[in-house]
């Protein structure tokens, strides 16, 4: 089974990637997550588990569901991590949670993918992705290919660098950034309200018209870098900036 989470769909096609060439059954955490379905996974010996990276780590609302989901016939887990740059020691924590969880841990690979963190960084314009996307899919074959023969990743990088961002500066960039409060709707808003409906957190509500923000956001970029009417910004700091999903390449 492949399981992702996507804010913008580069993990979701990744995932589909695999699952089509594996014919692995495809679930979307985002729904369970959203839904709070029972947290109960049944499937085959082989979890492969695609999704993004935030702050050097599995963004935290997955590995909460995650390690509070019970799957009873998983043996093996394989973690494939897209990112816009690098994942940090990532494969660390992923080991621990497997180990947690008594699942086999079959390492950790990483899928450089365009950038979509306008709350910080730029995103591509749409040529640019393109190219990003063709240099990755090599990355995504051998990926295929290691899970296939049944082994594991080769160990990622693990330097003192990667340690530090994805142990003491992961914790402090969650408290210090991943925050709803300077999302903000402009007078271009149609209130259509798919900013609500692609919230994995439930967070945004439409009220007279408009998304309000509540306080458990996970930053995950759906609703600024999806919103058709580009109606939404995060403070000054997406202003002018592309945005980004992957559907729209």
């Amino acid at each position: 089974m492949v399981l992702y989470f996507t804010g913008t769909g580069n993990s979701r096609y990744v995932a589909q990637r695999i699952a089509e060439t594996l014919g692995d059954e495809l679930l979307s955490m985002n729904d369970r997550i959203k839904t709070g379905e029972p947290s109960l996974v049944t499937s085959d010996e082989r979890l492969i588990i695609v999704t993004p990276t935030y702050a050097w780590r599995i963004p935290r609302i997955v590995r909460d569901w995650l390690a509070e989901t019970d799957f009873p016939c998983g043996a093996q887990a394989w973690f494939v991590m897209t990112c816009g740059s690098e994942i940090g020691n990532a494969a660390g924590y992923n080991r621990a949670l497997c180990q947690e969880k008594q699942l086999t841990y079959m390492g950790t690979a990483q899928i450089i993918m365009p950038e979509n963190y306008i709350a910080m960084f730029n995103a591509p314009q749409a040529e640019e992705a393109r190219q990003i996307v063709a240099r990755a899919e090599p990355d995504i074959d051998r990926v295929i290919s290691a899970i296939a023969a049944n082994q594991a990743f080769p160990p990622p990088r693990n330097n003192l660098y990667d340690r530090f961002m994805s142990g003491p500066v992961n914790p402090i960039f969650y408290s210090c950034f991943v925050k709803a409060n300077a999302f903000m709707a402009s007078d271009a808003c149609t209130g259509c309200g798919q900013c609500a409906g692609l919230c994995p957190t439930n967070n945004i509500t439409i009220q007279n018209g408009k998304p309000v923000w509540g306080g458990d956001c996970t930053h995950c970029m759906a609703c600024i870098c999806r919103c058709g009417a580009e109606a939404i910004e995060y403070g000054k700091k997406s202003l002018g900036k592309p945005r980004y999903h992957f559907e729209a390449l």
